[in-house]
């Protein structure tokens, strides 16, 4: 079987372990497709961008397909991950938590105009 010149070298970055991985600071979780009935598009990720810049100089966003399975359930759900790295946090907890407040603020006027905009009907199967 021949996989093309490079195979072997990026076999290893397909998948692999992460322990215990540092923990962000702050994180807000948008529960997006709950509400919208849709995953968010790459337009409107980088508007949520341009909406936190003015208040805090970088972030990384994720929009991710998140899938929860059981014996006797299953459910898929779209949600966008705001992470503000530690070096972009204030020093003070109160004045964290007062981040957090404006950051989960932008985002839900974020949200509430896309579903305005463009809200898909979730259907029974």
């Amino acid at each position: 079987m021949n996989r093309g010149k490079g195979f072997d070298e990026m076999s290893g970055l397909l998948a692999f372990p992460v322990r215990a991985p540092e923990q962000p600071e702050l994180e807000i979780r948008v529960n997006f497709g709950m509400f919208a009935g849709r995953e968010a598009t790459a337009a409107e990720i980088e508007e949520l961008g341009a909406a936190l810049l003015p208040e805090i100089g970088s972030a990384e966003i994720t929009s991710e397909n998140r899938y929860e399975i059981g014996p006797d359930s299953e459910a898929e759900v779209h949600q966008v991950r705001i992470v503000v790295p530690n070096e972009m946090l204030p020093e003070e907890d109160f004045e964290v938590g007062e981040l957090a407040g404006r950051l989960v603020a932008i985002a839900e006027r974020w949200a509430n105009g896309c579903i305005a905009d463009r809200r898909v009907e979730l259907s029974e199967p």
